[in-house]
């Protein structure tokens, strides 16, 4: 697993929208983002993440941000959780996980006592 500190220039990533669009970091430049990566739609905890940073659109949005979600989830699982809790924000749809590895978001849990790999729910600020 990578680990990205304060400082380090963020690797530039190429993804899928919920939208079926590319979309890159250097789409960007100029800009701050909050790029975030989480386990998976519709779960509790990602549910609840997603649905701050969508009550902070705005706030956020007025402060120069853009909010950027990933996840392993694929597109048709992004615009159900899209549509279900009225996001404003993209999802990528890092299927193969590799922007999730690429930036250090991939690495072991462990849940009742067993360990395995999953995503690391790890949020990014960023000045493209």
């Amino acid at each position: 697993m990578n680990s990205l500190v304060v400082g380090q220039a963020a690797p530039d990533f190429v993804g899928i929208t919920q939208k079926k669009e590319k979309i890159s970091l250097s789409d960007f430049i100029g800009k701050k983002i909050i790029l975030y990566f989480y386990p998976k739609d519709n779960t509790p905890g990602c549910t609840t993440e997603a649905k701050n940073l969508n009550d902070n659109f705005e706030k956020l949005s007025e402060k120069g941000f853009v909010i950027i979600g990933g996840s392993p989830d694929n597109t048709d699982s992004h615009c159900k959780f899209i549509e279900k809790h009225n996001l404003k924000f993209n999802l990528i749809a890092d299927t193969e996980k590799e922007i999730i590895q690429l930036y250090g978001a991939w690495g072991e849990k462990k849940m009742y006592g067993r360990s395995y790999e999953g995503v690391l729910r790890t949020t990014f600020v960023i000045e493209a």
